[in-house]
């Protein structure tokens, strides 16, 4: 048993022989089964322009998996504030809330979450492409849940009352000092700045500041987790996922490989160093394995719960990841 909670972040990823369809069924299949093995919260990522990920929009799809699960905390790992109103996204999570109250997150980043061609297209303006107005941005979303020091003469309906649990989300160290100063929790992307873990969680913790939502800092840390039977077979699956981030590094996003044909990729020295970045200090191997990893993640970040991205091809081994980690760890949900 670990000792704190697990939970999910799933980016619905598009199969080479699948369809985005199909991918947003396979995610619903898999929040289910978390809820059956008692993992706390299943988030979706928002992303744009890139093939492989049909996560575009979090509150639709969270809506979706709401009404397909009852206990599961559902949310947003996250929305890209920057690329949205803030009185649309309260609007969204408010009526998110009503619908299913005490069960939504609202997780909220700063970075677009695509390329800059596609987030000029977002935001429509090159002035918008800036992320200074964010902590403005911020403030005014909580405002419209909450009614307390708003500069808008606007009611958020549904909204106002309505608030579902923020988080602040980051790779870096600015929203990690902004969600301390706010009192929020703070989710940090390990599953992509493991450099950064550390020194962005102590200056969350030296920052924090209590609140009417904590009285202590909460920070939860995404990892990349793939599980199965042994390690040989772990690092095969992950084939696919060291793939696709290559290849989104490189400019050439696509969807999501087979195993088969990743371990047929003619990897040169450079890009083999490139697509093995995906799973430094992560989780990958057998359950023996990935719960070493696990424990040795939590003990070295000190976090209050690890959420767990797991990136493979076929649902089914999606899914046994997950109930491998389950049966090994617990999920203290």
């Amino acid at each position: 048993m670990i000792d704190v909670p697990l939970s999910v972040l799933d980016l619905a990823p598009v199969a080479a022989t699948g369809s985005a369809g199909e991918a947003l069924r396979h995610t619903t299949a898999l929040a289910v089964r978390a809820e059956q093995l008692g993992y706390r919260r299943f988030w979706v990522a928002e992303h744009h322009n890139m093939p492989a990920i049909a996560s575009s929009s979090p509150a639709v799809l969270i809506a979706h998996l709401a009404a397909a699960t009852s206990t599961i905390r559902v949310g947003s790992g996250g929305v890209m504030l920057p690329n949205h109103a803030p009185l649309v996204v309260a609007e969204q999570f408010g009526t998110l809330e009503a619908l299913h109250p005490g069960r939504v997150d609202l997780g909220i980043g700063r970075a677009p979450g695509t390329d800059q061609v596609t987030a000029l297209a977002l935001r429509r303006t090159m002035e918008g492409l800036s992320a200074e107005a964010f902590p403005q941005e911020l403030a005014d979303l909580i405002s419209y849940f909450t009614g307390e020091e708003s500069r808008l003469r606007i009611t958020a309906t549904p909204g106002l009352g309505d608030m579902p649990a923020i988080w602040l989300l980051g790779s870096s160290g600015f929203s990690a000092q902004l969600a301390g100063i706010l009192g929020l929790p703070f989710s940090f992307a390990h599953h992509f700045s493991s450099a950064n873990t550390l020194p962005a969680l102590a200056l969350y913790r030296q920052h924090f500041q209590p609140s009417k939502w904590l009285d202590k800092p909460y920070a939860m840390v995404a990892v990349n987790a793939v599980c199965a039977e042994d390690d040989e077979r772990a690092e095969y699956l992950a084939g696919p996922a060291m793939l696709s981030f290559l290849r989104m590094r490189t400019g050439r996003p696509q969807p999501l490989a087979t195993p088969e044909e990743a371990a047929r990729y003619p990897y040169t020295d450079q890009e083999l160093v490139v697509a093995r970045q995906r799973f430094e200090g992560q989780a990958l191997g057998s359950p023996e394995t990935v719960a070493r990893q696990l424990t040795e993640l939590r003990e070295r970040t000190g976090a209050d719960e690890l959420m767990l991205t797991t990136m493979v091809y076929d649902i089914a081994d999606r899914i046994r990841s997950f109930e491998l980690i389950a049966e090994r760890l617990g999920t203290q949900s």
